[in-house]
């Protein structure tokens, strides 16, 4: 048993009595425990049945209220599982405490009572119910389980199993119940460290980064390094770990179908939008010993890479939470086969419907339902067979929902969807494969050598991965000699994931060999990857072979495969080549339409309360290719003439100007053209110097007024009693009186723009503002205002270490098997290293970067203002600013254009 010493307060004395019982061998019971218990007399049917105004969902299916939860007492609720008995079970995020739902439908009315577990454990964000265990992976602490009493109904044990202690939001996440034996599977965010595991599918993860990374722009992450997120695989207590998948940003949640295939919903880094580097969230089929490439910011993996995989579907900005099966709902077939996914950020739920294609899969992807704002955090299919979920995280109010299926579709038990024979025997042959990883087998190399070269991607990573785990010796000829380009290619992936520098000049020679002319996209793809591992593992080719290397690539520039070009150059760059530069260059000023994301407009439209950044970034697309081009750019020092260094720092002030993106969007250019310019000659830089001295930052075009006042100090209660007022007058001329253009200005004059942006204007010390009346509502947007401290994201926070000696140091953590590194505010200082032993305490930073007061000098009159213009999104055709008249004639042009038609 390991013990945490580092709990505070009431949870470190409990949990620190429980823990020295167990090591003396004592059990601890609470068969005579209080509970605390919270008795909602709950809603008639009238009002459970009806379907809530700010919430859609498809034709044919209702949501129904089910509990407020009360959040003094009870917290925000980030996780819901079903537990003993068939009852709900949730959990705070913080501090709260876990609480079960009890949930009785009469025949007029329903019901709903809560008690919480009298146990010393809240903060879960993975909940799962297993042979009389309750599992419990909670954020910052690491594993735990609660024994069951069936005779008293009550949690009488708690035992801590250990296991990695990430922290905040993208630390500790969920677990579920393997589908084959007694095992479970668990799934852990990028801050959480690995664990001592005793197996692994994946071989040897490496951060694989040809050319130097940014780190993210604004500090975000430093430090955080491979295997990033990752899905292991335990058994029942926790004494054996297992490595499935690695290469995720922040995985909340994970399901497994009838096949016992694993899907991960991964979130995107939204501070990336515009640079080359950014992914959306995406669905991924999580195989055995995939990495999926997630790295720290600039280093991500391209989904092409050969020794990477492609998700099944990208969906879109997000902040994906829950992922489960609609398995036992009493919903129609294509709906209990269904894959629900959540996301936090548009308070939308997907239905996935997934289809067997190859040895993997493809998706279709639906709204089920969404709301605004509607910050959903989890979801399980009930007992009583209709899927259940909570809103909640970041202290914001938490509602228990239901949905409930009232068509006419038969309900009846769903067998499996049919598939393609095809498809079957793909899949049990890269099943069979998989066996292979992690273990060394005589059969392996004769198994999967022969599918090296197999068109679907997933069962030739299931064959590399089967031969990298072999004794290199016995197939590295084999690979240098291999017959077939695709083989060959993806044994020589293999051969530098597994193999030493002593197989480098031969393996090298044996890709120079391949016609590269002759090869498909992927395969070039695949060559240059291929290259990339070597001199990063193996090392650096001879002068002979860089000059054939060179050479070759050269004479592909430019490509009309994009990817092919950003390959090549990142090659010829770490090379070297001063050829590249012109190159480069030229396809810098060829003239192609910037990339549009092709994200569901129904989506980003949804109200008049959305528009901002992601709205403002469609309109107004970077060059994502271009900018990757530049972006490698940066590090060539030599070879440049004058009118070259002009034109590339134009082309990064153009892109500044003409695109928009992300938060760090800016940070990121000004890095790149900093980076640039240290590897510029002082001619050089003399030279361009008109170009460098401008900042890359976007500034209002409009005039910005301070506010008239008087002020006074603000509090929430105060404030909504003013929106209220205003939004109840009975003044014809209400409307009139918000002023778009006050508000606008009111942003700027407060300060609000110093940190956040709106509408693509403003700082990028703070979240964007774009969307937040999607995530809050008009309460929970003057909480933020007024009480900046109540509830900071990961993101944005920062922890305080404390010494053993006395020091202390704030600033963002990594933690380390045996160290922790602090990052400071400063993104250019290295990280302080402590050692773990040395290391007191570690707590979060409770005070807020935002100062507390900053709307206290607006009158109610401009305090209105600021807020239509917040909910609105900064939108100046919204409705709150549009007068009865306008709309009267809205309605006029409509009815004529009716009759016209």
């Amino acid at each position: 048993m390991k013990l945490n010493f580092k709990w505070t307060g009431f949870y470190l004395n409990i949990f620190f009595l429980l823990s020295t019982i167990f090591l003396m061998g004592y059990v601890g019971t609470n068969e005579n425990q209080p509970t605390s218990q919270q008795e909602n007399e709950g809603f008639t049917n009238a009002e459970r049945d009806s379907v809530l105004q700010n919430i859609e969902t498809l034709p044919g299916f209702e949501i129904q209220k089910i509990y407020e939860v009360p959040r003094d007492q009870q917290g925000s609720w980030v996780s819901l599982s079903v537990g003993p008995k068939g009852h709900l079970i949730a959990s705070d995020q913080e501090a709260k405490g876990m609480f079960r739902i009890k949930i009785t439908d009469d025949i007029d009315e329903q019901k709903v009572s809560t008690e919480e577990l009298i146990m010393p454990i809240s903060g879960a964000q993975g909940l799962q119910w297993m042979d009389d265990y309750f599992y419990v992976n909670v954020n910052g602490k690491g594993l735990f389980r609660m024994k069951y009493d069936d005779e008293s109904d009550l949690f009488n044990i708690l035992e801590y199993l250990g296991g990695p202690d990430g922290g905040g939001e993208h630390g500790n996440h969920a677990l579920i119940k393997a589908q084959d034996n007694e095992d479970l599977f668990l799934v852990n965010g990028n801050h959480t460290p690995p664990p001592d595991f005793t197996s692994s599918s994946i071989l040897n993860w490496e951060e694989d980064i040809l050319l130097p990374r940014n780190w993210d722009a604004r500090g975000h992450a430093r430090g955080v390094t491979a295997p990033g997120g990752y899905i292991a695989r335990i058994n029942s207590d926790a004494t054996d770990w297992h490595m499935v998948s690695i290469g995720y940003r922040n995985t909340y949640d994970i399901a497994q179908n009838q096949h016992g295939d694993l899907f991960a919903y991964d979130s995107d880094m939204e501070w990336d939008m515009g640079m080359p580097w950014y992914r959306p969230t995406r669905l991924i089929h999580a195989v055995s010993g995939s990495d999926f490439g997630w790295r720290s910011g600039s280093g991500k993996w391209k989904e092409y890479y050969e020794d990477s995989l492609p998700p099944i579907v990208n969906v879109g900005p997000g902040s994906p939470t829950g992922l489960l099966f609609g398995k036992g709902a009493k919903y129609p077939a294509k709906y209990q086969q269904a894959l629900f996914g959540l996301d936090w950020t548009f308070g939308t739920m997907y239905a996935f419907h997934i289809k067997p294609e190859g040895a993997s899969y493809s998706a279709e992807v639906e709204e089920f339902l969404s709301g605004s704002p509607l910050p959903l955090t989890d979801a399980v299919i009930g007992s009583d067979g209709y899927l259940y979920f909570v809103t909640g995280g970041r202290d914001k109010e938490s509602v228990l929902y239901r949905v409930i299926y009232t068509g006419n579709e038969s309900i009846t038990e769903a067998d499996s969807f049919e598939e393609d024979p095809r498809a079957k025997e793909a899949r049990e042959l890269r099943i069979r494969l998989e066996a292979f990883h992690g273990t060394q087998d005589p059969e392996a190399i004769d198994t999967a050598w022969p599918h090296l070269d197999h068109p679907d991607r997933f069962i030739r990573h299931a064959a590399r991965v089967a031969v990298e785990w072999q004794p290199v010796d016995e197939w590295a000829e084999k690979a240098m000699e291999e017959d077939s380009p695709q083989a060959r290619i993806t044994s020589l992936v293999a051969l530098a994931r597994a193999g030493s520098d002593e197989y480098r000049e031969r393996a090298i020679d044996s890709l120079i060999e391949l016609n590269f002319e002759s090869l498909t996209p992927m395969q070039k793809l695949g060559y240059l990857r291929a290259a990339s591992l070597m001199f990063m593992r193996m090392g650096n080719p001879d002068d002979n072979q860089r000059s054939e290397i060179t050479d070759i690539l050269i004479e592909q520039l430019p490509h009309n495969d994009v990817r092919v070009n950003t390959e090549a150059i990142r090659l010829l760059v770490y090379l070297e080549e001063p050829r590249v530069i012109e190159k480069a260059l030229a396809l810098l000023q060829e003239y192609k339409a910037p990339p549009v994301p092709d994200w569901d407009s129904a989506l980003i439209n949804r109200s008049e309360d959305y528009g901002g950044t992601i709205m403002e970034m469609l309109n107004n697309p970077p060059p994502i290719h271009k900018l990757e081009y530049a972006f490698m750019l940066r590090n060539m020092a030599h070879g440049w003439s004058i009118e070259q260094r002009r034109e590339y720092f134009s082309f990064i002030n153009r892109a500044a100007e003409q695109g928009m993106g992300g938060n760090s969007y800016s940070g990121f250019l000004e890095r790149m053209r900093d980076e640039a310019l240290r590897n510029a000659s002082e001619e050089e830089i003399e030279a361009v110097s008109d170009l460098t001295g401008v900042s890359l930052n976007q500034t209002p075009d409009f005039e910005i007024h301070p506010p008239a006042g008087p002020g006074r100090d603000w509090t929430v209660d105060g404030a909504l009693a003013v929106l209220n007022e205003g939004q109840n007058s009975n003044d014809d001329e209400s409307n009139d009186e918000l002023s778009f253009e006050r508000g606008r200005s009111l942003f700027h004059a407060t300060a609000c723009a110093s940190c956040h942006r709106m509408g693509g204007l403003g700082g990028n010390i703070g979240p964007d503002l774009s969307s937040v009346s999607n995530r809050f509502n008009r309460v929970g947007i003057l909480e933020e205002i007024i009480h900046p401290s109540w509830s900071i994201s990961d993101q944005y926070s920062s922890y305080m270490v404390k010494m053993n000696n006395g020091d202390s140091h704030t600033g963002q953590i990594v933690k380390r098997r045996d160290t922790v590194e602090i990052y400071t505010q400063n993104i250019d200082q290295p990280p302080i290293l402590v050692a773990r032993d040395e290391v007191s305490s570690i707590e979060k930073a409770e005070i807020s970067q935002m100062p507390p007061g900053l709307i206290n000098s607006l009158n109610p009159d401009e305090l209105r203002d600021l807020m239509a213009y917040l909910m609105t999104a900064g939108n100046p055709e919204a409705d709150v600013y549009q007068s009865e008249d306008e709309d009267a004639d809205s309605e006029n042009d409509e009815e004529l254009e009716e009759t016209e038609d």
